[in-house]
């Protein structure tokens, strides 16, 4: 198994290379899905291979048609006794979010999971078979295709905007943050976390310490969620609230943290929290929709409150879309059973171009159009720096420190390894901490366009093009370089130097030597095929 690595642990390699990673759209990059058209029959039969999580850890893949599909997910998303309302509009969101998220798992050789992941899956009954029956083939749009929305099972009384949850994701203005008197703060919970068991679940994190001597809240959001946190005795010392209920969720299982809207109290043992509300609480509030709908609300009012400015459309041919705004007053879309009032035709499947895969755990999907994005851009950019094709990139962001290490055979300090042409990387939230997300991604896809023609140079050749090109881009395809050159008496690293580091700041100090080495050749006019 062939491997490259990345360090960025020393805060020297931080500060010198990181560069903040711009804000992007929510819709897909530009070229990395397409929408087709079809009927509304063709729709309902359309197949999604679905993974149904086994009790070993793996999966076994079943294919639905579509609209079977979002009657089954009614099931496992809705609250049981929702009125008809709330299960349509719930249905549309459904199937609006299928369709912008099929092949999430084309890693996996499916299309979605059945799990929190994705969308809990399971048997229909006749009341959601009735509602994805009263909305074939509808789906909300944006610009033209199936929004990228979300949905929690309950806001707790207010809605949060995406950035609040997945940094650097965009806000647009259909995912807004405001006051949702449907939901009234339900469900009202407690959790109680072991000292113990919360350091376990910050050591998977990737924070680092022999004891929490204490965590105590810093600051909170304008939707009055919690936003940072201080963990005294621990490096780095701070976690943001998203981030908190992310590693302790994939530890100790995601019952314990439902929301960032919670208080917290210190106790002998560990620490209480009081909270309310379940889930990341952008989009629609499941508990709200179904609420509203007991009011009086109509399909297309709920749709309306938790996404303006967006439409509900079905296309009555290729060419000529009809659509509903949302910002139109309706008291119901459709009774049970009944035709929808927009009906006929509907936006086919997203076609997933295989040269862009990227697998984000659970707890990060909402950042897969900012690192999409991110990815597209410096894939593109590093190609013409280097004057390659654009290759195929497949980015493996693991759920927890322990597994990268694992996976990678790489100790905790680095961040990334490219390890037959995929690129394995730290979770979200540990590079987040460190401020490299963006230079590991683009340092790994420098060793993907670069291996082939150095990968027998000494690894100090390989370690520094991946520094000195992965850098942002000038407007002449240059890499305006922030790491010093080294001295030129200093002698370039050994392989074992790179491979076998006693500390992160050894490995560092091993990189800007590589780097100084590399750089050398480059300013005396060598081309970056011939350094050696």
């Amino acid at each position: 198994m062939r491997s490259t690595w990345i360090a960025v642990a020393s805060a020297w390699f931080a500060v010198q290379t990181f560069v903040p990673a711009p804000a992007i759209s929510a819709r897909p990059a530009s070229g990395t899905q397409t929408v087709s058209q079809g009927t509304a029959a063709e729709t309902a039969r359309l197949p999604f291979r679905i993974g149904v999580a086994r009790a070993d850890g793996g999966y076994t893949v079943v294919t639905v048609p579509l609209e079977a599909y979002v009657a089954r997910v009614l099931t496992g998303e809705a609250l049981p006794d929702s009125p008809p309302a709330a299960f349509e509009a719930l249905a549309i969101a459904v199937r609006t979010y299928t369709l912008a998220n099929r092949g999430r798992h084309a890693v996996e050789g499916f299309d979605l999971c059945d799990q929190t992941h994705c969308q809990v899956m399971r048997a229909a009954t006749a009341a959601t078979e009735r509602a994805a029956s009263a909305t074939t083939g509808l789906v909300l749009l944006d610009g033209g295709k199936p929004a990228s929305i979300y949905y929690s099972a309950s806001c707790g009384g207010r809605t949060e905007i995406p950035s609040e949850v997945w940094p650097g994701h965009e806000d647009p203005p259909f995912l807004p943050s405001k006051d949702d008197d449907g939901c009234g703060g339900a469900p009202i919970w407690t959790t109680q976390l072991a000292e113990r068991d919360l350091l376990r679940a910050l050591h998977a994190g990737g924070f680092r310490g022999d004891r929490l001597r204490g965590l105590r809240i810093l600051s909170r959001n304008a939707s009055g969620r919690v936003a940072k946190l201080r963990l005294e005795g621990l490096e780095p010392d701070e976690i943001s609230g998203p981030d908190l209920r992310a590693v302790v969720g994939r530890t100790l299982g995601w019952q314990h943290i439902k929301s960032t809207s919670f208080e917290l109290k210190r106790e002998a043992d560990g620490y209480r929290l009081n909270g309310h509300g379940s889930g990341h609480g952008v989009g629609m509030c499941v508990i709200g929709a179904a609420r509203l709908a007991r009011r009086g609300e109509g399909t297309v009012d709920i749709l309306r409150r938790y996404y303006p400015g967006l439409t509900i459309a079905a296309p009555t041919d290729a060419s000529t879309p009809v659509a509903t705004s949302l910002s139109n007053r309706s008291t119901r879309m459709a009774t049970p059973g009944s035709a929808p009032v927009v009906s006929a035709r509907s936006a086919a499947p997203v076609a997933v171009v295989p040269e862009l895969l990227i697998s984000l755990p659970e707890g990060d999907e909402g950042e897969r159009p900012f690192v999409s994005g991110l990815t597209a851009r410096a894939r593109t950019d590093i190609a013409r720096a280097l004057a390659v094709d654009a290759p195929r990139v497949m980015l493996r962001f693991h759920p927890t420190v322990e597994s990268y290490e694992q996976a990678s055979g790489k100790p905790w300090f680095t961040s990334a390894a490219v390890i037959n042409g995929d690129i394995h990387l730290l979770p979200p939230a540990v590079l987040r901490q460190r401020g490299g997300l963006e230079q590991a991604m683009r340092h790994g896809l420098v060793h993907v366009m670069t291996d082939g023609a150095l990968g027998r140079r000494p690894l100090w050749v390989r370690e520094g093009a991946a520094i000195y090109f992965s850098g942002e881009l000038g407007s002449r395809g240059e890499r305006p370089t922030r790491m010093p050159v080294l001295q030129p008496r200093l002698s370039c690293p050994d392989d074992a130097d790179l491979r076998r580091p006693v500390s992160a700041g050894a490995l560092s100090n091993d990189y800007a030597r590589a780097h100084a080495c590399f750089a050398r050749q480059i300013t005396s006019g060598r081309a970056w095929q011939d350094v050696r």
